[in-house]
């Protein structure tokens, strides 16, 4: 392992983690083809789709921030890019709009070089104050009011939800390394994706055993109290376990695990609610079989804010 971690910016003990999860990965792999082989269901079908989405999530990982830090701000850029991109598809505006459109995406490169750069006060403010002001200017520009609150709203909140959230990712990069922790920063990347993703694993368990009433019957039917509660509980455990390889104490790795579980659900629910809106099951189909980026990356969306600004005021306050 000491060796292996000489060639990665991943720590030992990151390392030794994500290889016990890829054998749990293959060895799950295996039982649910088989039993979708021999016995086909919608279930099956299910946990044989979520088990490739976890292939798929994990080697996103690896790439991304198992190599260089400058890949990972372009990878993250990258991924801000396609998921606007797949919103903005998906909200019809008029091909005189497309000129303003094209202004949000601007807002990407900005946004990613602050974080780069750790300057904190202007990662802060460009997208939310920015966006403010540069979308009404556009707007004038062109000189047509029609659609005026129905294209500030969009876009802002299009490039809020997919580059101002997941931007907060690549600023932990940006922040200063805690002395003796190597790249400290990557134990927190670790611990929001993990657990923002298997938290959907366990709610997903946690419903198909327990559930009966049903958390939100018109946004997602799939969800149960009991798959919040589950989800919640799972998430607990995951932050204990990590905690001890973790620059953080016993109870922030408690209330940062029990908020990632929260947060990870309100944001899974705000995107149902947009493509039942929106009247599509998917976003896209980017990832064949598996929808878009932002039906992978919508539990990020809340979490990798609440949790770097517990991060920073723990730590770097």
């Amino acid at each position: 392992m000491e060796i292996l971690s000489q060639y990665t910016l991943f720590p030992t003990s990151i390392i030794s983690t994500i290889l016990y999860f890829l054998m749990a990965l293959f060895f799950a792999t295996i039982i649910f083809g088989i039993l979708h082989k021999f016995k086909p269901s919608k279930l099956s079908k299910n946990l044989v789709e979520r088990t490739n989405s976890w292939w798929v999530i994990i080697s996103l990982y690896i790439i991304t921030f198992g190599i260089r830090i400058e890949i990972s701000f372009t990878l993250l850029a990258l991924l801000s890019f396609i998921a606007h991109r797949e919103l903005i598809s998906r909200l019809d505006f008029k091909l005189e709009q497309r000129r303003i459109v094209l202004w949000s995406y601007l807002f990407i490169p900005f946004q990613y070089y602050f974080a780069y750069i750790g300057a904190l006060i202007p990662f802060l403010v460009f997208i939310p104050v920015g966006g403010l002001l540069i979308f009404p200017l556009r707007t004038i520009l062109n000189d047509n009011p029609n659609d005026s609150l129905k294209i500030y709203a969009k876009l802002h909140w299009s490039v809020l939800l997919t580059t101002y959230s997941i931007s907060h990712i690549a600023f932990f990069m940006g922040l200063p390394l805690i002395p003796g922790e190597g790249h400290s920063y990557q134990f927190f990347i670790f611990f929001l994706i993990f657990i923002s993703q298997t938290n959907d694993i366990f709610q997903y368990i946690s419903g198909k055993i327990f559930g009966r009433k049903k958390l939100t019957p018109n946004t997602s039917p799939n969800k149960t109290v009991a798959g919040a509660i589950g989800g919640v509980i799972g998430s607990l455990a995951l932050g204990y376990s990590f905690h001890f390889f973790m620059p953080l104490s016993l109870i922030q790795a408690l209330i940062s695990a029990f908020a990632l579980s929260i947060f990870g659900l309100l944001g899974d629910l705000s995107i149902s609610s947009l493509k039942r809106d929106l009247n599509i099951k998917d976003m896209s189909q980017f990832i064949p079989g598996h929808g878009g980026i932002l039906d992978r990356i919508d539990s990020l969306i809340f979490t990798s804010m609440i949790f770097f600004y517990l991060v920073y005021y723990w730590i770097y306050q």
